[in-house]
């Protein structure tokens, strides 16, 4: 999409934002008994809006360089870009960050999960002190579970409030006992028409019964792998990233997982992590690491390839969000 573009459509997004937030305020300093405090934010929402008009909103008023742009969506009466920011501002934000990061790892499920004759085991870790990369897990009681594993565009804040979105928004759309196709399509309506055209998430939603049956729908992320004696087999994609069209319609496959199977499921952090000369890990080099390693335990299969991952990178600086999940169907007693 052209730089234009986005920069249009992201004017036209937080002009609405404002105008929405202004309208708030001025039905609340007509009701409210803290007037003073009210008109004071409406002034900064209209010396924002004056700031549209005159093309110098999104410019920091120190050095008149742009300011960031998840800064922005995050609050759209940011005025300084993080260099510029005071000693208090700055402690500020960091304090608000960390509890966001807080509040990320109280949405993830718990490690090493046994379910319905399942074992599920993951590594999360953002790249920042927020992270874009989504996953969760879903009770369905005597059907077994629900998974979602994804990656929202972009990084940093903007980024770790779509994924925020994508996990109520899930939790409500399953919550109504809707077919897989359907929950997907109501999340890509949903997705697409409350966040920026630019953005969109790549995502894996399936659910495991305990007979070893696993429906699985693929929206544009990295093919999750099958992983079967001794053998990997990709399950491809099937569909377009989630809010990248408000229409499209999704296809569910099927699994099915004897004891001992697994199904291995990842964010590009991990496919797109380099060494020090720019060359990529790779799906390939995964898929070979996990086909050698012969891992039945989850956990230990998520520390095999962590160890590979690392031994690669080699102190590389990592650059994106890494996830990998792994659904072990667990050997009957």
């Amino acid at each position: 999409m052209p730089e234009t573009q986005t920069a249009d459509m992201l004017d036209t997004f937080m002009r609405d934002q404002l105008l929405d937030r202004r309208h708030k305020l001025q039905h609340a300093v007509a009701e409210s008994a803290h007037a003073p405090q009210l008109h004071a934010l409406l002034s900064e929402v209209d010396n924002a809006l004056a700031r549209m008009d005159c093309g110098s909103f999104g410019i920091c008023e120190y050095c008149h360089t742009p300011v960031e742009t998840d800064r922005l969506i995050a609050d759209p009466l940011t005025r300084f870009c993080l260099n510029h920011l005071n000693k208090e501002q700055r402690d500020a934000l960091e304090h608000d960050l960390q509890l966001a990061a807080q509040v990320q790892r109280a949405l993830l499920p718990q490690q090493d999960l046994m379910c319905c004759g399942w074992h599920v085991a993951h590594h999360y870790e953002p790249v920042g002190i927020v992270s874009g990369d989504y996953f969760d897990i879903v009770d369905a009681g005597e059907n077994g579970f629900y998974f979602m594993v994804g990656d929202v565009s972009g990084k940093g804040v903007a980024a770790s409030m779509l994924m925020a979105h994508l996990h109520a928004m899930f939790r409500t759309l399953i919550s109504v006992g809707l077919p897989l196709e359907q929950i997907l399509s109501h999340a890509t309506r949903v997705f697409c028409e409350s966040t920026l055209p630019n953005q969109y998430a790549t995502l894996i939603c399936g659910r495991a019964e305990p007979n070893g049956r696993v429906v699985i729908v693929n929206a544009g992320h990295p093919p999750p792998l099958h992983v079967h004696d001794g053998a990997v087999t990709p399950v491809e994609a099937s569909g377009l990233p989630v809010g990248m069209f408000c229409n499209e319609q999704f296809l569910a496959g099927e699994l099915n997982l004897r004891p001992g199977h697994s199904l291995l499921m990842y964010t590009d952090g991990i496919s797109e992590a380099s060494d020090s000369s720019g060359a990529q890990y790779g799906s390939d080099r995964l898929c070979k690491l996990i086909a050698r390693s012969r891992c039945a335990n989850p956990s230990q299969l998520i520390a095999a390839c962590r160890d590979d991952l690392r031994l690669f990178c080699n102190g590389s600086l990592k650059s994106d969000d890494t996830t990998i999940v792994v659904l072990g169907r667990m050997a009957i007693a």
